[in-house]
């Protein structure tokens, strides 16, 4: 759910002048390397001017180049993707990449294969020793093999079939060290841990907020669609986040699922969040009180746009931002799926909702949705986790031992307002209602534990 957002040098040549000689001489030079250089000084140099009343020396400075960053966005690409390399650079009157004359501040390039990128600044008022150079590497994943542990593949969604619901087939958004994907069943507990949990309920069962059939003429859960790379990007108009939303276009297919859509077509409010996966470009397009327009484009409240290879996750986002949730979090990673949960190992943390936050986040969440400051309340973003000593009943249906277990080893992130120990999933018509309302209910609020929070941001 989106909630109100928190405001808080072109080449040159020497004058030629009339009868006159000039003969520069360099007595000093410098120059740095990588994506800050320290030389920021100037160089001196000793000038003759021969006229025909005789000559003068004297002393003049030039500046040595100054390349202040150098970076690609992302750095780790897949086979067959694109990356930015971007600069900013003072005092050069040229510059070169790998050798080859280059203009602006950025450039798209696509590597076959992991290649370091050397940027030189020149500047022609001083002699090629003031040259300064910074490298950045681009790290190419070949295609399909990504990082791997056990059957799963980490950073890499193109073995995932196509449509609404497919299976991923072992893929996992993000790298394998990822926040999401991160074991933290030895992580310290964090000292607020039994006020925290308190607040959202001692007493109070898991709820699966997922599941088979229709609840209210819809389906059970947050729906996504895989796409592929072929799937036709379209306009998206922002109706209240476009400052702290990735511009358009989007690969929204026309008949992409919404969540909370009537199953006989009738008119439905909610969150209406849309997930799309374009599995060839390894991006996850998650959009908000998402309305289908004439002409294949749509109206939304916002949008944001994740790189599945990387762990800058947001790379057009920034820190205060919300996205298609309140935490600023994506949606999908953090969803139970019945692929996984039937497999008998869910490899990432899970995400849920609770009724009152605190004015605060916590990474890897990037946003609040709260004007209460009380520290007793949950931050969004906050990880919790099932204890240790919680055992997992052995007559538990296989789905469920799962989720418990996956809870225990990656937890839970607060992601949204919602009811209180409510988890977010996909919905399957193979899922069995009964078993994962039982079974998750009799697991309550005081057999959870807050894991240590680091970073936490608070306006």
């Amino acid at each position: 759910m989106l909630y109100a957002k928190n405001k808080t040098m072109p080449p040159h040549s020497l004058p030629k002048l009339p009868a006159l000689a000039l003969i520069l001489t360099l007595v000093a030079c410098g120059g740095g390397g990588g994506s800050a250089p320290g030389n920021t000084g100037t160089i001196g140099t000793t000038t003759t001017t021969t006229t025909g009343s005789g000559s003068t020396t004297g002393t003049t400075n030039a500046t040595a180049p100054v390349i202040n960053s150098f970076s690609a966005n992302p750095a780790s690409i897949n086979a067959g993707s694109s990356t930015q390399l971007s600069w900013t650079v003072t005092g050069a009157t040229s510059l070169t990449l790998n050798g080859a004359a280059v203009t602006g501040n950025s450039l798209a390039v696509n590597p076959a294969a992991t290649t370091t990128y050397t940027l030189t600044a020149s500047n022609s008022a001083c002699s090629t020793a003031c040259n300064t150079s910074a490298t950045v590497t681009v790290t190419v994943n070949s295609a399909g093999t990504g990082s791997t542990a056990g059957n799963a593949v980490y950073g890499d969604l193109r073995k995932a079939d196509l449509g609404a619901g497919a299976n991923l087939n072992g893929s996992l958004p993000f790298p394998a060290n990822n926040a999401w994907n991160t074991d933290i069943s030895a992580a310290p507990v964090d000292p607020a841990s039994d006020a925290l949990i308190s607040s959202i309920g001692l007493g109070t069962g898991l709820h699966p907020d997922f599941g088979a059939g229709l609840y209210d003429g819809a389906p059970i859960g947050i729906p996504y669609v895989v796409v592929a790379g072929s799937q036709p990007k379209v306009s998206v108009q922002f109706t209240d986040y476009g400052d702290e939303s990735e511009p358009g276009p989007y690969p929204l297919p026309a008949n992409a699922p919404i969540e909370g859509q009537k199953a006989n077509g009738s008119s439905f409010d909610g969150d209406r969040h849309v997930l799309v996966i374009d599995r060839d470009a390894n991006r996850l397009y998650e959009v908000g009180n998402a309305y289908p327009q004439a002409g294949g484009s749509w109206k939304v409240s916002g949008g944001a746009i994740f790189d599945l290879t990387s762990n800058t996750v947001r790379p057009g986002g920034k820190p205060g931002w919300t996205s298609a949730d309140a935490a600023g979090l994506p949606i999908f990673p953090g969803l139970v799926r019945y692929e996984e949960a039937a497999s008998g190992v869910i490899r990432h943390a899970l995400r849920f909702t609770v009724s009152r936050t605190r004015r605060a986040y916590v990474p890897p969440a990037t946003h609040w949705a709260s004007s209460n400051t009380s520290n007793i309340l949950p931050p969004m973003g906050m990880r919790v986790r099932l204890k240790a000593s919680y055992q997992i009943p052995a007559n538990f249906s296989s789905e469920t031992k799962a989720i418990l277990q996956a809870m225990k080893t990656y937890g839970m992130l607060v992601a949204d307002n919602g009811s209180n120990w409510y988890i977010s999933g996909a919905p399957d018509a193979r899922w069995n209602n009964d078993k994962l309302v039982s079974e998750l209910g009799s697991v309550k609020g005081s057999s959870f534990e807050v894991v240590r929070m680091d970073g936490l941001v608070t306006p």
